[in-house]
């Protein structure tokens, strides 16, 4: 996201090549770096920008407590993408730092001429964030909302959270959504009929760990 002043990368991916060269052709402005959560698959670049932001709720998780470990987390490297040439997956690291500021649910981001808002949507992560621009009605909904399966079943998830956290994005005057992964052909109603989803997986007693997998078409849920 380009501002007068400066820009904005959400998330930076796998980290497995050199990702500030690409932004670098977009932007010629100073570029701060969030995560929409600490994830290996989107915080693997940030080690290339000095500048980054997290929440609060997972700064234990940059500093050596991710609750997976690195052989862990390498298979699923290996697993889901293609490995660009010279990468080694015996040298991955998982990315630890110190951000440069802290996000709480409604800080707004300014970064010249557009406003970012902070939403914390914790489910998928406890730490979990969206972002939402309001006079352009983006919202960047990191892995809360994508077309696939949404992950709510690992430990460190929490489905309860992520119901609240849907309904809390399904209240707002969305005109776009945006995902961090599969289809960008993806519309506002998707909010809805997944709180929707969401609320009758609770009032049927399914919407906790173990409960199995749940598909609705175009997406689903593992739970």
């Amino acid at each position: 996201m380009n501002g007068k002043e400066k820009s904005l990368l959400i998330d930076t991916g796998l980290g497995i090549s050199n990702i500030y060269d690409e932004v670098r052709k977009l932007t010629d402005k100073p570029i701060a770096a969030v995560a929409t959560h600490i994830h290996w698959d989107h915080i693997g670049g940030h080690k290339y920008f000095p500048e980054f932001y997290a929440h609060a709720e997972e700064l234990d998780w940059l500093d050596g407590k991710f609750p997976l470990t690195i052989e862990t987390v390498k298979e699923m490297v290996v697993d889901r993408c293609d490995l660009p040439d010279g990468f080694n997956v015996d040298d991955y690291v998982f990315f630890q730092g110190i951000p440069t500021k802290v996000l709480n649910d409604h800080d707004v981001i300014d970064i010249g001429g557009r406003e970012i808002e902070v939403l914390h949507t914790p489910g998928h992560s406890p730490g979990h964030l969206c972002f939402w621009e309001k006079d352009r009605g983006y919202l960047f909904t990191g892995d809360l909302v994508y077309k696939d399966t949404l992950f709510a079943y690992y430990p460190s998830t929490d489905p309860e959270a992520y119901l609240a956290s849907l309904e809390k994005v399904a209240a707002l005057p969305v005109k776009r959504v945006f995902p961090a992964h599969h289809s960008l052909d993806i519309q506002p109603e998707i909010l809805i009929r997944m709180a929707n989803v969401f609320r009758q997986l609770k009032a049927d007693g399914k919407l906790h760990h173990g409960s199995g997998t749940y598909h609705y078409g175009d997406w689903g849920v593992w739970l």
